[in-house]
């Protein structure tokens, strides 16, 4: 089953969001949606996660 692509995001949802990303707070289904959402490859993941 295809998802359909997501055309609008709660600013302040993932301001929040990328703060517990950062901070390494967010439970895994909510970490994935923001690495899709924002197409983050493995490497550039590893560089947030170290800045």
């Amino acid at each position: 089953m295809r998802r359909s692509p997501i055309h609008w995001v709660n600013t302040p949802v993932l301001i929040e969001a990328l703060m517990r990303y950062q901070q390494n707070r967010l439970p895994k289904p909510m970490r994935l949606w923001v690495e899709e959402l924002l197409e983050l490859s493995p490497k550039e993941v590893n560089q947030i996660a170290s800045n």
